[in-house]
Order: C-alpha cells, then structure tokens, then sequence
C-alpha cells in the first residue's frame, strides 16, 4: 500500500524496495515494545463466525513455483453466527504470515519490525454455529492488492459478514507477502525476485503485470469451482451461490472485475482503487486488460482514491463506455491508495505508539478522518452488494448523511 501505486507494478516494485528497508530495520537495535494494535468492530447486527481452508488445485502446477505440481491456496470464510459465546477471536495474522508481514509489506517509512502484527484480533469467531435462521446468504469474495495478505481486508470482509453476507477472503500464494499453511508451513512471496528479473526491461514488466492478473483471475475461478463442495458440512446451504459477488483493492479491485469479465457467475463487482492496465502509473494510456477493453454487461463500483475518477485513470474510462451494465462511481476525498485498507484503522495507532510523523500517516492513508473514512466505505459497499445481490431500494452508492467527503462520478 502506498501513496501512488497502480494496480500490480508499483506494488510489486514496492514490495521489492521494502525487502531492502526491512533488512536494514532489523538491522537496528529495537528502542521499544512492539506495538499492539485493534480492529473497529463491525456494524451490523450478526455476531461473526469464521473458518479457514486449504484449497488445492491438481489440475494446475503452480505458475509461481512450477516444482510444486498444484496449486495451494488459503481462504477464510466469514458469516453470520447464530453464538459466538466460548469461541475465540480469530487473530487477523497467523504468526508466520506476521513475521512475512513484517519482513516484507507495502508500507511507506513503517518500521513494521515494532509491530506485533500477529497480536491483532479480528471481530470473527472461529468455529461459531452458523446462524441459518437468515439463510441463504449472498456471498463476496474478497482478493486483496499485489504483495498484501488476505487478513488487510478484515474491516470490510467482518463487516459485510455481520450484515448477512458469506464473505470469502483469498491469499493468492507466492504474490501474498506470506501465506500459512495447517501445520505452521509457511510460503512467502516471489514478487519482488520476479520483478528483479524483469526490470528494467518494460516489455518484461508488463509480461509480469499480465501474468500476475491472470494467476489471480485462475485462483477466483478455481476457488468458485472448488468452495461448494469444500466448505464444512456445518456451512453447507448456507451460501447462496446464485447471488455471487467480488469486491478487492488495488491489484485486487483489477482481479475482482477481470474475473466478473470472465466468469459469468459474479454477478456485481466492486473495485477499490485498482487501475484496470498493465501499466506503471493509473494515468498511463495504453496495455489496457479485456475487462477496460470490453466493459461489462453486469453491475460494478469504482471507488478512487482523492484524485482518482473517469478523467484521470483511462482504465476506468475505457471500462464505463464499454460497458453496459449499471455502474457507479466515487472517490473519497483526502484518501490514499492504503485508505481502502485495515490501515485506515491500524496506522494512526502505529503512529501514535511509535511516535511516527504526521507525514507518514498521510503518505500511507492520506488526510481523511479514518473514522470517516471506514464509515463511508462500508456503506458504499453493503449498499451496493445489498441492491445488486439482495434487490434492495437503490440508495446510490450508499454514502452516510454527510455526503461532503465524498465525490460521484459518471461518465
């Protein structure tokens, strides 16, 4: 997550400079305790269960890895709990995605080495009963930005989960900073040794671009493919798999309306500041992906960064003239490329204990309110998956009463 970053390649680039940074950081005496940090819990009226599952893939040797003759990944499952009561708080990091996390991350002048990142509670209960008085639930699937962890989504994914939704999170192995494993086996990103290999040739990066989309496009796919069948018999039924969504950030919002654009399943996608191109910066012309070339024939949500609409990324626009389906859009103002993430709650908190700069919470989550900010955002997102998924009354894109924060845009 950083202030300028498009969809997969600054990500990437990011990734492999802050390999350099960490191994600096953890070079340097630590001056303090770790940081502890809290999750806003979530506003609906469900208390939340979760499960995690391994998925495997054998049709599929991994494109990452090709030694490994499948493909693994990691998901967790988020719905409304019938009890929560004697059931423990997920923690948003296993420990060995928290040292990965650590090592390795998008973070902007962060010393993620004094943070306790696997201390951090989510609001989701492992192993709760299901609650099937309200069943079947519309299901999201949730696919985070290049290099992030599954588990930076968690304040949007416990809070659709808490308003009757089945949310489904996936790690995409080897492009994750790090994905654990059931029995502790931990696999780290590839990412920043692929974009060594690629750069600076620009014909190579954007190979690289491509293949990371389409890797993750194949992990949706697969994962829809998969689930049903996979799922706990204690879950299954609950979900209601013709009422299927996506919604992700940065590489994950470009994945999220690249797989809608591919599987007719997916009936309504939203996407978080993702450009939808195979290039350096959201306002480079060119490299466009099928889904921007094409459109789509099905609901989707643009939600920019400040700065960020039709007029700037000519993904967006290439994307809202082809399509024909309904569509909306907005950016907040005063946001970040991080702010559609848990660090619009977590960084302050960082900041305050580690007595970081101003600056670095704004270069990171920019200058909105996060209470504002995470407010706007999940009722931009229940409000737009409640009308696509549930046919409730359109409220537009669901932004609370004061609407001044925030810009819509149409082409």
């Amino acid at each position: 997550m950083l202030t300028r970053r498009s969809a997969v390649l600054s990500a990437v680039a990011a990734v492999a400079l802050s390999a350099v940074s960490a191994r600096t950081a953890s070079a340097t005496p630590r001056t303090s305790g770790r940081a502890r940090l809290t999750l806003p819990a979530p506003g609906g009226p469900h208390p939340v269960g979760t499960v995690s599952l391994r998925l495997v893939d054998t049709a599929r040797a991994d494109p990452w890895v090709p030694a490994r003759p499948y493909r693994e990944l990691m998901i967790s499952v988020r719905y409304p709990a019938r009890a929560v009561g004697g059931r423990p708080r997920a923690p948003q990091m296993l420990p060995g995605e928290a040292a990965g996390f650590a090592a390795v991350n998008n973070l902007t002048h962060v010393p993620a080495d004094r943070v306790d990142w696997s201390a951090t509670r989510t609001h989701a209960h492992e192993g709760a009963p299901a609650d099937r008085d309200h069943g079947p639930c519309p299901v999201v699937c949730y696919s985070p930005g290049a290099g992030d962890p599954r588990s930076l989504g968690t304040t949007l994914c416990d809070d659709l989960a808490s308003r009757g939704y089945v949310v489904v999170a996936l790690d995409h192995t080897y492009d994750a900073t790090a994905v654990q494993f059931p029995g502790g086996r931990v696999e780290r990103t590839v990412l920043p040794a692929e974009f060594d290999k690629a750069s600076p040739d620009q014909d190579r990066i954007t190979a690289l671009l491509r293949k990371t989309v389409a890797v993750r496009v194949a992990d949706t796919r697969f994962l829809l493919d998969a689930l049903p069948a996979a799922l706990p018999r204690e879950l299954r039924g609950l979900p209601d798999w013709d009422r299927l969504g996506m919604f992700g950030h940065s590489a994950g919002g470009f994945t999220a309306l690249q797989a809608m654009h591919d599987d007719p399943r997916i009936a309504a996608g939203a996407n978080f500041d993702g450009v939808l191109a195979y290039v350096q910066e959201d306002g480079d012309r060119g490299n466009l992906s099928t889904v921007a070339a094409e459109g789509l024939d099905r609901p989707f949500l643009l939600v920019g960064k400040d700065g960020n609409d039709l007029s700037t990324v000519p993904s967006w626009n290439s994307l809202w003239r082809h399509s024909s389906g309904p569509r909306e859009g907005l950016s907040l103002r005063g946001a970040e490329h991080a702010t559609y993430t848990d660090m619009e709650a977590m960084l302050p908190q960082i900041a305050h204990r580690l007595r970081l700069p101003r600056k670095t919470v704004v270069e990171n989550i920019g200058t909105i309110a996060p209470a504002d900010a995470i407010t706007t955002e999940r009722a931009c997102l229940a409000a737009f998956f409640d009308h696509r998924l549930r046919g409730r009354e359109d409220t537009g894109p669901g932004l609370p009463g004061d609407r001044s924060r925030a810009r819509s845009f149409s082409g």
